[in-house]
């Protein structure tokens, strides 16, 4: 690999990207939409426009427009309100277990799936397709490159349209079905709602609601694995916070920190710009490497250090500025109530040498496919 640059800015000639894992440069390039657009499609052989209804790769004005729209439905007082739901559902599927404990197929993975799906206004009969489609859209996942020249890329994003087409067209379906009888659920709201005078169209729809199952659930499965996999390699941090269950939302922010769900984010440049002392042209593709921002040493002290307690704790896992995480505030619900009743319900939570995680295969995220855990000396 031939790169040209510094520590926290290079140009890797091989892939024609350039990667950012600074967190001082990261963060400022996420402060500049205007220079650093998140419309990547334009240059890896997709085609989004600010009308496709894709937050993730939408700029102003248009991502502001239905930002704002769509952020009614994750309001505080909304996500607030879904606490008691959360709580039982966490609850039903902890007395499902019976022994020792496989975190992902047993809580981690089945809860946001149904606080999604129930969210949307999914029957739940249907769950079992929610979840399918989510292991669809992590298999799609794979690194960019702006030099597709043997047409890989182009048959990996044409494979995955493929792959997603039945969950459009449920959704479609279901759309269709609330513009004919409403209902008090998220797709409904959605339906009704309007931007500049004119309702969402069927893609705008559909690509919100597989964003919402994409990022809402993943980010939620991975950051409750992770944080689990954080206390049992620091058994003497896991005795404080099931003493002081105070300390547990601070664990959970070092858990996003040192093991981001999303280890990478892609912009394009749209002018020539000065990044940590870089010149990045226009039109390059530049990868922000968020986990490796969050240990920076410029920022961060002991940045290796597994610290519950670290305050201020500024990793940027979620993101920053227009592009921040609509479903933050829901992942850190989701994860508390259900690592403090895991906590309640097993004095032991371990894992076993014989029995090993396995890691999720994508190479941007951070987290485990499989988790089996001991629950008893």
């Amino acid at each position: 690999m031939t790169t040209t640059g510094n520590a926290f800015v290079h140009h890797d000639e091989r892939s024609g990207t350039w990667t950012v894992s600074g967190h001082p440069e990261i963060l400022a390039a996420l402060s500049d939409p205007a220079t650093f657009s998140s419309n990547v499609p334009r240059l890896v052989g997709g085609d989004a426009g600010d009308d496709d209804g894709n937050l993730v790769q939408m700029d102003p004005p248009g991502h502001r427009k239905l930002r704002t729209l769509v952020s009614h439905a994750f309001t505080p007082k909304v996500v607030a309100g879904l606490e008691p739901r959360i709580a039982a559902l966490t609850t039903e599927l902890l007395d499902d277990m019976d022994g020792d404990v496989e975190l992902v197929s047993q809580l981690a993975h089945p809860l946001p799936v149904i606080v999604i799906a129930e969210l949307l206004g999914v029957p739940a009969s249907d769950r079992a397709l929610f979840r399918k489609w989510a292991d669809v859209l992590i298999a799609g996942d794979a690194e960019f490159t702006a030099k597709d020249e043997d047409g890989a890329q182009k048959q990996r994003f044409e494979k995955l349209a493929r792959d997603v087409q039945p969950m459009v067209e449920y959704l479609i379906r279901h759309a269709h079905e609330r513009r004919a009888e409403p209902r008090h659920d998220l797709l409904t709201a959605l339906v009704q709602a309007e931007v500049d005078g004119e309702r969402l169209t069927d893609g705008q729809l559909v690509n919100f609601a597989t964003l919402l199952l994409f990022a809402g659930h993943i980010t939620t499965t991975l950051l409750l694995g992770n944080t689990v996999l954080c206390l049992d390699e620091h058994p003497e941090q896991a005795a404080r916070i099931r003493a002081d269950r105070s300390l547990l939302p601070g664990a959970i922010e070092e858990s996003l920190r040192l093991r981001s769900p999303f280890t990478v984010l892609a912009r394009v440049t749209n002018t020539e710009v000065e990044l940590g002392g870089q010149v990045i042209p226009a039109d390059q593709m530049v990868l922000l490497r968020v986990r490796t921002a969050n240990l920076d040493p410029r920022v961060f002290a002991r940045p290796d250090e597994f610290d519950p307690a670290r305050d201020p704790n500024p990793h940027l896992s979620f993101g920053r500025g227009i592009h921040f995480c609509l479903g933050a505030p829901l992942a850190r619900l989701e994860g508390r109530i259900a690592l403090n009743l895991l906590l309640d319900r097993f004095p032991v939570l371990r894992t076993d040498p014989a029995d090993p995680p396995v890691p999720l295969p994508s190479p941007n995220m951070t987290g485990v496919a499989s988790l089996p855990l001991r629950t008893a000396y």
